[in-house]
């Protein structure tokens, strides 16, 4: 329930603090008097539109601070509990409005955005009134109310579930179909690829030990050449050994024929040869370790130069080309296994949609009993609010071709005012007293099935009297058991039938010097005054009094 309202510098209210009550309280005074201003005031607190008009004149800002009391399970904790609210015993809405335009809201003094501020508010307050277009008057509610009022939670949470599994179940068809598609596309080009990289099998650090071996054979290709010059000069036509031999044999010669001085020449041309002989030796030696095959060094580079060519041609590198061959090869496996696949998905999406159907057409069928049994409650509200003639109709349009987390239905509250005539949406049909009084039978019947706590309506009984203003005033007294009901009315059987009284004022301060709103309760005599005014007009008479207190007296 609203258990209290705080308002601050808005229009001719300076200072507001109301405490309320449960049951039906009835707000009264005369035309003027500052009873929109009230509820504009509660609206900005519910996160409606702000506007820098509703400051009063000569102030910075005005402040509204509606004080909520609802069970642990409202749906509206869970909306504080999802946004990381604080939920408190109380709820407490404020919203501060400036004179430059901005506003600023809060709940339970946590800075909130306006549009969850009207989120809250809306499951917390409904305002109906003559040509307010909130709450009922708003078709897309009327699913919900059809289904609260059929008690298909049951119905539409399965629908729902069944409907998340299906649009699961579709995307992975369209994801595992998409996959495919593309592996299609490439499948030419992915057997070309696998051929080609199949064929030339690159190993990872293939490339580094081939590049390294390339080094060292063009080392020893360099090298080689410089042996075969070095074995031509040691070993060739012009090589040194034979003539420096020749020479120390006719040294020898001659020395043995007693020309000693040349004995110290022969030995030099001794060791010379030896060292010759041991240079070629070592040169052989070389000659065979350093055996060298060109035939080698193309093969290794044609190797070399293949793989670079490949990685390339696939933007990597040579050690990428066998993450290339795998991605290619698993495409090709995708259009084997990826069919299988996509089978197993659409049996899977088959039988959700079939779910989907099942629980959408139960639910279907549920609403059209409940549209039926809605109509007739409604009906049987309307005589005695002067619309005998009238006719509610819940408006159904079952599309089984719809998916969607409320199924099949479009649901929209119709009204036929006058026997002959077409009937239409309730919004567009009724006049502005025909809604207010169709909307209180709609409210009467939903009351107990998902209603918000608190119901207010303005000046729903405007334009009736006698019994018409009697019968809105008892199906309000009978609403006000189920839920909190405030309603601005100039009709005293409706004014008489409340629990709490309040009178709102105008009041002249300083000497007239300025104007504001002032909210009194009222009890007893005070309350017999203002029933009587209501009854009497200006003047009030004492036979207004006695009617007022007979009136008070027989509703009470």
């Amino acid at each position: 329930m609203l258990s209290a309202l705080s308002v601050r510098n808005i229009v001719l209210i300076d200072q507001l603090d109301l405490s309320l009550e449960a049951g039906l309280t009835a707000l009264t005074g005369e035309t003027g008097a500052g009873k929109s201003i009230l509820l504009d005031a509660l609206t900005l607190a519910l996160g409606g539109r702000g506007d820098a008009a509703l400051v009063r004149a000569g102030a910075e800002s005005g402040q509204v601070v509606a004080v909520v009391q609802l069970p642990r399970n409202h749906p509206a904790r869970e909306a504080l509990r999802e946004n990381a609210i604080a939920d408190d015993e109380d709820i407490i809405l404020r919203r501060v409005q400036f004179a430059d335009g901005r506003t600023r809201a809060f709940i339970n003094d946590q800075p909130v955005s306006a549009g969850l501020l009207q989120a809250i508010g809306r499951l917390v307050v409904e305002i109906h009134g003559q040509h307010d277009d909130r709450a009922l008057v708003d078709v897309a509610s009327h699913r919900a109310a059809l289904d609260a009022f059929g008690g298909h939670e049951s119905l539409v949470s399965a629908t729902w579930r069944a409907y998340e599994a299906l649009i699961e179940a579709d995307a992975a068809v369209n994801g595992q179909q998409a996959v495919i598609n593309e592996a299609l596309a490439r499948e030419e080009y992915a057997r070309h690829v696998v051929a080609e990289l199949g064929d030339l099998a690159p190993e990872a650090g293939e490339e580094e030990t081939l590049a390294e071996r390339r080094q060292r054979l063009m080392q020893l290709e360099r090298a080689a050449e410089e042996v075969r010059d070095a074995d031509e000069i040691l070993n060739g036509p012009m090589a040194p050994g034979p003539t420096l031999a020749a020479l120390m044999r006719r040294l020898i010669r001659k020395a043995d024929a007693g020309a000693a001085v040349f004995q110290p020449v022969v030995e030099a041309l001794d060791t010379t040869l030896v060292a010759l002989d041991a240079t070629s030796d070592a040169l052989e030696t070389l000659k065979r370790e350093m055996a060298f095959d060109p035939a080698d060094l193309e093969r290794v580079e044609e190797r070399l130069f293949a793989l670079r060519a490949a990685a390339r041609k696939h933007q990597t590198t040579c050690d990428g080309l066998s993450d290339v061959l795998a991605r290619y090869r698993a495409d090709l496996e995708m259009l084997q296994s990826g069919e299988e696949s996509l089978k197993a998905l659409k049996a899977a999406a088959a039988t959700a949609r079939t779910a989907y159907v099942a629980a959408a057409t139960a639910l279907s069928a549920a609403r059209y009993k409940a549209g039926t049994a809605l109509s007739a409650a409604v009906g049987a509200e309307l005589p005695d609010l002067k619309l005998g003639a009238a006719r509610f109709i819940v408006e159904m349009q079952a599309d089984e071709s719809r998916v969607a987390a409320s199924g099949y239905d479009q649901v929209a509250f119709h009204v036929q005012t006058n026997p002959g005539t077409l009937p239409g949406p309730i919004l567009k049909v009724a006049s502005g007293g025909e809604l207010s009084r169709f909307l209180l039978a709609l409210k009467v019947v939903l009351a107990d099935r998902g209603s918000a706590p608190v119901l207010i309506f303005d000046e729903i009984d405007t334009g009736v009297g006698g019994a018409v203003a009697d019968a809105i005033g008892r199906r309000l007294s009978r609403l006000s058991r189920k839920v909190q009901v405030l309603t601005v009315t100039h009709a005293p059987q409706v004014a008489a039938r409340a629990q709490s009284h309040l009178l709102i004022e105008k009041q002249a301060i300083e000497e007239g010097a300025f104007v504001r709103t002032h909210v009194r309760r009222l009890d007893g005599k005070a309350r017999q005054e203002e029933v009587a005014r209501m009854l009497a007009g200006a003047k009030v008479t004492d036979e207004a009094r006695a009617a007022a207190g007979k009136l008070i007296s027989e509703v009470s």
